[in-house]
């Protein structure tokens, strides 16, 4: 189950089934977005794609010589605008691919505008997602729900994201969802209308045990979007935002032209591929490495180019070296940011109190460390109002709740009404009248000597104690252990066995930390495949 390749494959064939000659790939705002994350430019244009056009842009030239590609989303808006371009075709023929289901309606309009013939096929490759990792992906989706419904719209490009993942992974899972969730019943019920509609589409080979897609809320854990991160990939979110893999840096102090914006792709970074799930501290010590093995490569290259072979050696070893240069230079500027904001926004203090207000339950301490926190100058008004609104979370309905104190001093310190407003807007969205469930303390005997044991040792990392609620949700449901009462079956049927293949899909966001958690168990339980899907990728300003 990788997501990634899933998509890779689906581009790679739709090249070559356009056969030799120059082609031109036709997109959309959402299908760029999605090559963009499998693909490189350089990558594709070694494959005879020469231009890349968006289908909606007005002023293209007609080139007669190329074969089109498009790759749309099968929406109103593209069905009619290739209506128009076949009619006036800029091409000499169009394969086309459409991201998802067509109707049969759309492909006769598309027909009976073809009178020139162009139109080799029209096919469906439902790449109708963000590959984000192997394991992860989205549907950049932001504000999914008005209140506690679903924005009908959203609902609908939600449906289609999630049933496309599971054909191209060719998987017809069996549905469970968080019974508090309206929203995650009623996504249930649209993807199974649309497996049970469309039923050839997913008639793929049986296998022993079922695949399982459970259908889970934000809401029942708005903890871990609010809290800073410390590995690599969860802190470049945080600190910088990642879109599409890109990373802008253009606000960074004296930033040099070529690194306004950056590319963090697993894909084609073998640095970032080996670094991202590690955390800062060792990050530091792998980017001077790099630097040191960059450092010892560069002279012997430059030194002694006397000969004919050394000045071929060096040719070919070029690219390379280039490349690593590149590599070097965007990590090191991209570390050396993080550091820079740790450091001007305090957030190793920071952090340590987010930590214990997640994970411990002393209130008279969180509170003591809040107010410390809230009238130091160096915090942003942003991180002071994060930290109350995980008090607000935690200490909710604590007898000696003091949150009308610590808005009265956000006022004081100047922080803006905006900021402010979201304390009561995050306890309305993921307070304990909306949680399914027990987000703050342990659930049962186990737990609780797990978590007096670890009180005893200490913990290793005081940055990194929180797990993430998908962590035990995840956990239980691979030890087949997950309440039908708090996770029903869509449908009369159960699953006799372990799930193996499990696709989770949280409605209003997974996370990057989430991320991590499915990388471990996927590491540490052999024969369960996890991947992690939610409507967009959070960090704590989305």
């Amino acid at each position: 189950m990788n997501a990634v390749l899933a998509v890779k494959q689906y581009v790679s064939k739709m090249i070559e089934d356009s056969g030799p000659g120059m082609k031109v790939l036709l997109m959309d705002r959402e299908t760029t977005g999605i090559v963009s994350m499998v693909y490189t430019q350089s990558e594709i244009l070694q494959k005879e794609v020469y231009l890349f056009e968006r289908l909606d842009s007005a002023n293209r030239e007609a080139m007669k010589h190329l074969k089109a590609i498009c790759f749309l989303r099968p929406t109103k808006e593209n069905v009619e605008f290739l209506i128009q371009e076949l009619r006036r075709p800029k091409y000499s023929i169009y394969f086309i691919y459409f991201s998802n289901v067509i109707s049969k309606s759309d492909v006769k309009s598309l027909a009976e505008a073809d009178e020139q013939e162009v139109v080799a096929e029209v096919q469906e490759f439902y790449g109708d997602y963000i590959a984000v990792n192997p394991h992860v992906f989205s549907l950049n989706l932001l504000g999914c729900c008005q209140g506690r419904s679903w924005d009908p719209a959203q609902l609908s490009r939600t449906t289609q994201g999630l049933t496309a993942l599971l054909l191209s992974l060719k998987k017809c899972p069996m549905i469970r969802y968080q019974l508090s969730s309206e929203s995650a019943k009623r996504l249930a019920e649209c993807v199974k209308q649309v497996i049970t509609k469309e039923y050839e589409l997913f008639d793929f080979r049986r296998t022993e045990v079922p695949p399982l897609l459970l259908i889970l809320d934000r809401s029942d854990d708005a903890i871990t979007p609010l809290l800073n991160q410390w590995t690599y990939q969860a802190m470049v979110h945080e600190l910088l935002g990642i879109n599409n893999n890109r990373i802008d840096l253009s606000r960074v102090p004296g930033i040099s032209k070529d690194l306004r914006e950056v590319v963090l792709s697993a894909e084609n970074d073998e640095f970032y591929a080996n670094n991202m799930y590690l955390n800062f501290a060792e990050i530091g010590s792998n980017i001077k490495n790099l630097m040191e093995d960059f450092q010892r490569r560069k002279p012997k290259e430059q030194q002694k180019l006397e000969s004919i072979a050394d000045m071929k050696a060096f040719v070919e070893n070029y690219p390379q070296f280039k490349k690593m240069s590149g590599t070097v230079s965007k990590h090191v500027t991209v570390v050396g940011e993080l550091s820079r904001l740790v450091g001007e926004q305090n957030l190793l203090e920071v952090s340590e109190v987010e930590q214990e207000l997640a994970c411990q339950n002393d209130h008279s301490s969180a509170l003591q460390n809040v107010r410390r926190l809230l009238q130091n100058p160096k915090v942003t008004e942003f991180d002071a109002a994060r930290l109350v609104m995980l008090y607000a979370l935690h200490y909710e309905r604590h007898s000696s709740n003091s949150l009308p104190g610590l808005i009265t001093d956000l006022k004081n310190r100047g922080v803006s009404e905006k900021y402010r407003k979201l304390v009561s807007a995050v306890v309305e969205y993921g307070g304990k009248r909306v949680r399914g469930s027990d987000l703050f303390s342990p659930k049962d005997a186990v737990a609780i000597t797990k978590q007096f044991l670890k009180g005893l040792k200490g913990v290793e990392n005081v940055y990194t104690q929180h797990q993430p609620l998908l962590h035990e949700t995840l956990d239980q449901l691979i030890k087949g252990k997950l309440k039908d009462s708090q996770y029903p079956y869509l449908g009369p049927n159960t699953l006799r066995d372990r799930p193996q293949d499990i696709i989770v899909f949280i409605i209003g966001g997974a996370t990057y930390e989430e991320a991590l958690t499915v990388y471990n168990l996927n590491r540490t339980n052999p024969g369960v495949r996890i991947v992690l899907g939610g409507t967009t990728i959070h960090n704590t300003k989305r």
